[in-house]
């Protein structure tokens, strides 16, 4: 079974002014899909200690998916917290999930999201829209079983 913690990055949901709809959306995605995976969901604060918990507390998931928090306004601070913490950088999921989204909005190319590893687990960076995280996650689903074969140097 696969682990997948969901963390959406921001202040309005995180203090109740509007529903988190984002973290639910990439929740349900993940479970419709023939993967045998369990979602847990996290809201935090576009705080650089909150962030950094939210992703160390949730190390031993198998994915982490963050969203929210990619952008360039002076809060958006999720990929330099994920860099901080990640090993090993994984461009090639960060530069996929750009290039397909640039077919969908322009405004990809200001998206900032990082993905990497820390330890045994796959943390990456989604934009922070309904829309955005359901095309990414979409776009994951075919490759989430084979990270985490090669992380754990199982056969693939």
């Amino acid at each position: 079974m696969l682990e997948v913690a969901v963390i959406t990055v921001s202040d309005r949901a995180f203090k109740g002014e509007y529903e988190d709809l984002s973290g639910p959306e990439i929740k349900n995605i993940l479970q419709k899909s023939k993967l045998n995976i369990n979602v847990v969901l996290t809201v935090v604060p576009d705080e650089k200690e909150a962030i950094r918990q939210a992703i160390i507390g949730n190390l031993e998931k198998d994915y982490i998916f963050t969203n929210g928090g990619t952008g360039i306004s002076p809060r958006d601070i999720t990929p330099e917290v994920t860099e901080e913490i990640c090993d090993k950088e994984l461009p090639g999921i960060s530069e996929y999930l750009r290039r397909e989204s640039i077919k969908e909005t322009k405004n990809a190319v200001l998206s900032r999201g990082y993905s990497g590893v820390k330890g045994k687990t796959i943390i990456v960076n989604f934009p922070g829209s309904v829309k955005a995280v359901s095309m990414c996650t979409r776009l994951l689903i075919p490759v989430l079983e084979h990270g985490i074969k090669m992380i754990k140097g199982e056969k693939h």
